[in-house]
């Protein structure tokens, strides 16, 4: 299992089926904050379609090809990051993170996107990370730019949101960026 400590308060952890009830119970408690960027949020209709995805998300990690987290802050799942389309051929992955609104502005996704950053470029080798955020999306935008990395772009019309497309900003940095920008 995968459990990552960051300081007392604060750990990424590996998601399990057992998670399902909090990450649904998040889900719907900030169900239109996240359904403005997050598509799926739509088809999340019950504890089952958590657990659906979660296992989902166990046969990445068992390929893998992706690591799913909760991010746990005071014993609690307070949102969820992933690192996904790992690709040790080019040695390249991308990061996706949501947090629930009660646990914003206490610095909890900057430190676990950091923690992800470092073991992706540590402990799996690999070269590249990737975020992409809607446009509109200033929250989400705000975490790569913290922590040092490059614009490379817009694809436009990049997901499908029900009835609306939207475009995304491609950050992306590279190993050798991290190690000399130390993540900070």
């Amino acid at each position: 299992m995968f459990k990552h400590i960051i300081d007392e308060c604060l750990s990424l952890k590996l998601l399990g089926i057992r998670d399902a009830a909090r990450v649904f119970e998040l889900t719907q408690q900030n169900r239109e904050m996240l359904a403005e960027w997050l598509p799926w949020v739509v088809d999340t209709h019950s504890v089952s379609d958590s657990e659906r995805y979660i296992q989902s998300q166990l046969d990445v990690f068992a390929r893998g090809t992706g690591i799913s987290c909760g991010i746990v802050y005071q014993g609690e799942i307070a949102g969820c990051i992933s690192l996904m389309d790992i690709n040790q051929a080019n040695r390249t992955a991308s990061i996706g993170y949501w947090l629930a609104s009660a646990y914003q502005g206490k610095g909890l996704m900057t430190r676990s996107c950091q923690a992800l950053i470092e073991y992706s470029f540590t402990e799996l080798g690999l070269n590249r990370i990737e975020i992409r955020a809607g446009v509109g999306n200033q929250k989400s935008r705000s975490i790569p730019v913290r922590l040092g990395f490059t614009e490379e772009g817009v694809i436009r019309q990049a997901e499908r949101n029900g009835e609306r497309y939207n475009d995304h900003v491609v950050y992306g940095i590279l190993a050798s960026e991290w190690t000399l920008s130390c993540g900070s």
